[in-house]
């Protein structure tokens, strides 16, 4: 099977990995060789420590992993592409032109995986010939350690996409929980209001970043803290998505927190960066 994989930044790396690591051929594709060469080095090292987190799975050397993501900046590839799986911003422009090429260069077959956490599957496709061959497909943060996505099934999306979808998603060992399709979803419209409150502490300064999430760590038994989870997703990505869901409902509680947005403009965006409301190392 060949599945297209557009965008190589954090979440297009873990779907082209766990898509590789599932023996399928990858087609992976962003706008630059720069970029890519980054994910090329990204990917090797992140396949090569995966045994430390599987090992009951035999690994298999990253080399031969890794010789089954094409890497490429041009659609040439994609014409005999059975799925896509589109990784690129939270910004309706960006999405809008990436699908444009799409359908000058995939078969009328391919199915669209759109992984989003905020953007309307029924528009998405609305700007393609195949509406009911477009679903939403939101991947969690690492997508190679995390078992369950939120599938969104747009107004057109066909029973037969879904059950596609479903079956290509089990042979990546991931389960699919369907929902339907309004901005947010169920995850980032409930998880994004939590990371968005959070910032809003740390500005009002009742508490630390480090405060905050040993609240939810300690006393509410979370793996992970609302603002590790943020730096984690992408500061950028986090306002990109509040924004999104701002503009759908017109509700104030969607506000971005101005803290958030002035880290973003600082270039603080969390783990890709090195710096957010906590440091980290960047692979």
């Amino acid at each position: 099977m060949k599945v297209g994989v557009i965008g190589a930044g954090v979440m297009g790396k873990g779907v082209a990995q766990s898509l590789a690591q599932s023996r399928h051929n990858v087609v992976l594709i962003d706008v630059s060789d720069e970029v890519l060469d980054q994910a090329r080095t990204a990917l090797f090292t992140n396949i090569r420590f995966s045994g430390f987190y599987n090992k009951d799975t035999e690994a298999e050397d990253p080399e031969t992993v890794l010789s089954r993501v094409e890497f490429t900046t041009h659609y040439d590839s994609l014409s005999d592409a059975d799925f896509i799986i589109e990784n690129v911003p939270e910004q309706w422009d960006v999405k809008k032109e990436v699908y444009a090429q799409l359908e000058n260069y995939c078969p009328d077959s391919c199915i669209y995986l759109v992984n989003t956490s905020c953007i309307s599957i029924t528009k998405v496709g609305s700007n393609t010939r195949r509406p009911d061959k477009v679903i939403g497909v939101h991947f969690m943060n690492p997508v190679p350690l995390k078992p369950v996505v939120e599938a969104i099934q747009g107004y057109h999306t066909s029973e037969t996409t879904i059950e596609a979808t479903r079956s290509l998603l089990h042979t990546m060992g991931k389960e699919a929980i369907l929902v339907q399709d309004l901005p947010g979803f169920v995850s980032n419209r409930i998880s994004h209001l939590l990371m968005n409150e959070a910032a809003f502490v740390v500005q009002d300064q009742v508490a630390s970043p480090e405060e905050v999430d040993d609240i939810f760590v300690k006393c509410f038994g979370h793996k992970m803290g609302p603002l590790h989870t943020a730096d984690l997703i992408g500061l950028d990505t986090v306002v990109h998505s509040l924004d999104v869901l701002y503009e759908s409902y017109q509700d104030p509680k969607y506000r971005v927190c101005p803290l958030l947005r002035k880290m973003v403009d600082a270039g603080l965006l969390g783990a890709k960066s090195g710096q957010g409301f906590f440091e980290h190392v960047i692979l």
